[in-house]
């Protein structure tokens, strides 16, 4: 998806909704950019199943409430049959237990319909090149997820959280900075953030996250939160520094 974009080429968009005028809402608001290209509509999780196969999006903007087969079956089906695909899901209500269940069944991401166009243009271009941060919220319920007993404090920025204990790292096929790099992105992060805790550049910081998701085998940002989380490198137990 990057290297789209980096050549200029739309990225294409699939909107499910199953109110009309929700479509239409959606609709106004991406053709305001011109790196997206809507390439399809579809108003429940079946006809959205459907509309995939045909369009083949690389985008997929998902309402999470449709009667009968809803958002988040739809995003779950849509993922094993289509792994490559971005899901966003499209709400009304920040629930973190629905975003939450989202994201365990694939989706990268999820928008609010009373955000500003301009948010949701800006998120969209992040997700699209897959540098929008997991938001701390849904990190920490990850955390929690794996380790119930966990409590998690809030943390305003990377150097805020301690090195935690990594054990045998000579298993680990990364670098000491990838390892540092993924723990922070595990803790809901931006690249900005990382890069300014490290004295590193955004760049510098893609970079190693392109690394990291190479050696590791995995797809997106999502992916690497939960994988971090599940191998132990993302602690909240620790008293700040």
């Amino acid at each position: 998806m990057m290297s789209e974009l980096a050549a200029g080429k739309k990225i294409k968009v699939l909107i499910v909704d199953d109110h009309p005028h929700g479509r239409e809402g959606i609709r106004d608001i991406i053709r305001m950019d011109s790196s997206f290209d809507i390439v399809g509509e579809a108003d429940s999780g079946e006809a959205a199943l459907a509309a995939v196969q045909k369009a083949e999006p690389d985008l997929i903007l998902m309402d999470i409430h449709m009667p009968g087969m809803g958002g988040l079956e739809a995003t779950q089906q849509m993922k094993l049959l289509y792994p490559s695909v971005i899901i966003v899901m499209v709400t009304v209500s920040d629930d973190s237990t629905h975003l939450f269940e989202a994201i365990k069944r694939g989706a990268q991401g999820y928008l609010l319909k009373n955000l500003a166009p301009s948010s949701w243009l800006e998120y969209l271009r992040a997700v699209a090149v897959d540098e929008a941060p997991v938001s701390k919220e849904l990190a920490y319920r990850l955390l929690r997820e794996f380790d119930p007993a966990q409590k998690t404090p809030a943390r305003t920025s990377p150097s805020d959280w301690p090195k935690p204990d990594r054990g045998d790292e000579t298993a680990s096929p990364l670098t000491n900075r990838e390892l540092e790099i993924l723990e922070q992105v595990a803790l809901g992060f931006s690249n900005k953030a990382v890069a300014e805790a490290f004295g590193l550049s955004e760049h510098t910081v893609k970079n190693h996250l392109k690394n990291i998701l190479q050696k590791l085998h995995l797809r997106n940002r999502v992916q690497l939160v939960r994988y971090a989380i599940e191998k132990g490198m993302a602690s909240g137990d620790n008293k700040p520094r």
